[in-house]
């Protein structure tokens, strides 16, 4: 291919529509990774639908927010006794069907029992249980073939090091499900993220994941598995970083920085990623979590997407946001 074609081809795909990412469902209304906050931000329009995951004592990838299963549950009410000795209690050393047991609320504070968002759904109430991927990926793909809209997914890898020192391969029992319900390739509905760089590069040439990928980036230096997320917000490294991965998944303050919404600019962040050829999915805009640099949701959105350019956003309002890009 001629390098003034490849160029206008690279451009043209990156410059299609943005796309609303719902951060673990339609989480500001609904307990975070419920099938209720899934179906709601299915019906509300996301093109894309996340998915934490980690394992469980008998190695069945469930969707959780975290490796722990205390700020969102009652587990300790449940099983007082099962926490490590740092006081957690940990997905792993449940099995499913304990697990199931669990009644699942909005996420809190687990040691003083208080909501982190004091105006979204009330603690314990109604009835929400825990899912496994499977269970996610059927009600997702029956929701696409009821209704006529088609979602994405956009399962991240929860600390796929920390499962490794644990004994268990998160990624490679979580690929094979991938690809069992029709996700396997770029033209599949399907991003697959992780924060962690050696293990995004064990899922790309080790496991041989042939589908979309994308590296998160913490918001400091270097994540706690040594990834050197400084190195990746620049050109050269992302120049390394298209060699495996098709997208990099920055916190906003990579895009705007300033200490308010008068004093604030662009990042070089977006322009270098696109020049590499990367699209760049920033999270996580939440109407009741503002960044300091931004004056509104919509402000946020109109910062990001219009005028940042970024190619997708993660946000807790998938609703509104899609209303937004409607508009």
């Amino acid at each position: 291919m001629k390098p003034i074609l490849a160029l206008l081809l690279a451009a043209s795909s990156l410059a299609a529509d943005p796309v609303i990412i719902a951060h673990r469902g339609a989480s500001s209304e609904l307990p975070e990774h419920t099938l209720a906050a899934k179906a709601v931000a299915h019906a509300q329009g996301a093109h894309f639908i996340e998915q934490d995951v980690v394992l469980t004592k008998d190695n069945i990838p469930v969707v959780l927010h975290d490796i722990h299963v205390d700020a969102v549950s009652d587990v300790a009410k449940v099983f007082p006794d099962r926490h490590r000795e740092d006081g957690r209690y940990y997905a792993l050393d449940f099995t499913l069907a304990e697990l199931r047991t669990l009644q699942l609320t909005e996420r809190f504070h687990y040691k003083t029992g208080k909501p982190v968002y004091p105006k979204r759904f009330p603690l314990w109430k109604s009835s929400f249980r825990i899912v496994t991927l499977e269970e996610e990926l059927e009600l997702i793909a029956g929701l696409n073939a009821s209704t006529g809209h088609s979602a994405g997914i956009y399962p991240e890898i929860k600390q796929p090091g920390w499962h490794l020192a644990q004994g268990r391969d998160i990624s490679a029992i979580v690929i094979p499900i991938l690809q069992k319900h029709g996700y396997k390739t770029k033209s599949d509905a399907c991003w697959l993220q992780c924060f962690e760089w050696k293990e995004v590069q064990r899922i790309r040439e080790e496991l041989k994941w042939e589908g979309r990928l994308l590296l998160l980036l913490g918001g400091g230096l270097v994540g706690k598995d040594g990834t050197n997320y400084a190195h990746f917000r620049t050109a050269a490294g992302m120049a390394e970083a298209v060699k495996l991965v098709d997208g990099l998944g920055p916190d906003i303050g990579s895009i705007v920085t300033g200490d308010s919404p008068a004093n604030r600019s662009l990042t070089d962040f977006i322009p270098l990623a696109h020049q590499a050829g990367l699209k760049v999915h920033p999270y996580t805009l939440r109407s009741d979590e503002l960044q300091k640099t931004l004056k509104s949701f919509d402000d946020g959105l109109d910062l990001l997407l219009n005028e940042a350019k970024a190619d997708g956003l993660f946000t807790d309002h998938p609703g509104p946001a899609m209303r937004w890009l409607k508009r």
